[in-house]
């Protein structure tokens, strides 16, 4: 696989998932420089990134929301297979621009003390992560939330 450093401006596409072990995915949409030189209807190119950065995970969780542009910084690996998005392990971010408006859709972010929640308007079940990403299980509705929260921290010892 090639690889190679750098840095990466684009719009963030979703609100940025947190992941396995303390990390965070989120996609960028980048357009080339020479934008006017394209056709109109040439497609704009999606960089998936990935951090494990505790301060890049934490603004990523709690700062950031689809439409900013941001200036990712790290070690680029193109896709083994041509049509698949290159992957950005990134180790530097930058918010360059903000969205104007907050978007939300069917998708909400809620917090919880030390805890995130995401409700999504096609399902009742919630996820639910620690403020620094950490999974935490999925509840079945949201009347379960508290329980679900209440049972990590009697098997964690409180700490989210």
């Amino acid at each position: 696989m090639d690889t190679t450093h750098c840095a990466v401006d684009g719009w963030v596409d979703a609100i940025p998932v947190p992941g396995p072990r303390d990390t965070v995915t989120f996609d960028l949409v980048v357009r080339p420089a020479d934008i006017d030189a394209l056709d109109d209807d040439a497609p704009d190119t999606i960089v998936t990134c990935t951090s494990g950065d505790p301060r890049i995970t934490h603004e990523l969780l709690n700062g950031i929301q689809p439409g900013d542009l941001l200036r990712a910084t790290g070690t680029l690996v193109q896709p083994p297979t041509p049509g698949e998005p290159a992957r950005l392990t990134v180790d530097a971010l930058e918010v360059l621009d903000t969205a104007l408006v907050p978007v939300l859709r069917d998708m909400v972010i809620d917090r919880y003390g030390d805890y995130c929640v995401i409700f999504d308007a096609d399902t009742d079940a919630v996820p639910v992560f620690t403020a620094n990403g950490t999974w935490v299980g999925l509840a079945d509705n949201p009347d379960a939330i508290a329980t679900l929260i209440d049972i990590h921290e009697r098997v964690n010892g409180g700490d989210a």
